[in-house]
């Protein structure tokens, strides 16, 4: 009998999800002087992921092994690798499995006087997206998350532009001046972005509205980085691309309705949200609802609607289908990080 080999071509590239862990993870209060002093102190118990965070990590990877795609799960973290114990164990009370989780020395800086670089996370977090690059297939996909607080936005952007090969070496060094990154660091960022293989790699960067800064101040990212007002947005959003499937959405709906006090209302306002602006079809944003109307987490309507007709008569709302994420349905927007980086330095200085 001739065995017959599976064709490199149609197998699914594996899947990297890249997580910051404070704020986006966990609910950290380092933003007051009274916060940064308690974590050190924190147990795992003690600390608290944000609403439905967990059980959207847990239902990507149950996804992708349904898929039989290989998976990885990274997290990094500003926080000291002191408390990365509780950290870990906190991770494993929520049954998240991970591959990998890098903290930032702050004792080493305290010890050489770089009392400044203690808040500085763009040259750090840079460094170390790249560093675990590196160490993935070239092919592999990514989706990366974060939050408002600091400089996710940024970091995250420059990384998937570095990665593609739209931000040289130069322009990189100039923008991590400007922001005042440790020289080392510059240098650091700027090899591993030159010996990277450049692949138009991050599909998509969910950024969670922690501190409800306004949409229209994300336009200058482009279409790629995805603002999201909770968990269940951003669930739906990788389920419209492919890596996630219904019941991972309806998992994370379980976990906010559950633990969080989420009503059927507030969830169907998220789903509408989203289908304004543009990041659902019209098409799977309706199969969506009718499954999560028959798993209770939505409420029925009087009469349904002409477009979930339509996508039942489409074969939408039978079994979910794995299929390629979709990476890059428009064009990539030329972000002008110079630009960016002066507007943010001009904005801190009229703030001091």
């Amino acid at each position: 009998m001739v065995r017959r080999r599976s064709n490199p071509a149609r197998a699914h590239p594996p899947v990297v999800y890249r997580w910051d862990l404070d704020k986006t993870y966990l609910k950290s209060e380092f933003d007051s002087l009274r916060g940064l002093v308690k974590i050190p102190f924190e147990k795992a118990e003690d600390k608290v992921a944000a609403p439905g965070v967990a059980a959207l990590i847990r239902a990507l990877r149950d996804a992708a092994a349904a898929n039989g795609r290989e998976v990885r799960t990274y997290f990094v973290s500003a926080s000291p690798p002191q408390i990365g114990r509780e950290i870990k164990k906190k991770l494993e009370l929520d049954g998240v499995v991970y591959d990998g989780i890098v903290f930032k020395d702050q004792l080493r800086r305290l010890m050489r006087g770089k009392f400044r670089h203690l808040r500085e996370q763009v040259g750090f977090k840079l460094t170390e997206l790249l560093k675990s690059r590196m160490k993935d297939a070239p092919a592999a996909h990514e989706y990366l998350f974060g939050d408002d607080w600091e400089s996710d936005p940024l970091i995250y952007s420059l990384y998937a532009d570095a990665v593609a090969g739209r931000v040289g070496g130069d322009e990189l060094a100039e923008v991590l001046q400007a922001i005042r990154v440790d020289p080392p660091l510059i240098r650091e960022a700027c090899q591993l972005a030159e010996q990277i293989e450049h692949v138009d790699a991050v599909a998509r960067i969910f950024i969670t509205l922690e501190r409800r800064t306004p949409l229209a101040k994300f336009r200058c990212f482009g279409p790629r980085l995805v603002p999201t007002f909770n968990y269940f947005q951003t669930a739906a959003c990788l389920h419209e691309h492919g890596v996630l499937d219904r019941a991972g959405v309806a998992e994370v709906a379980r976990s906010l309705v559950a633990h969080s006090a989420y009503t059927k209302e507030r969830l169907m306002n998220s789903l509408a949200d989203l289908q304004r602006r543009g990041q659902l079809k019209e098409t799977s944003a309706s199969a969506l609802r009718d499954y999560l109307r028959d798993e209770r987490f939505l409420a029925r309507e009087g009469r349904q609607p002409l477009e979930s007709w339509w996508a039942q008569i489409k074969g939408l709302t039978t079994g979910w289908r794995p299929r390629a994420p979709v990476q890059q349905t428009v064009a990539p927007t030329v972000i002008d990080y110079r630009a960016l980086v002066a507007r943010h330095g001009a904005a801190e200085s009229r703030a001091g």
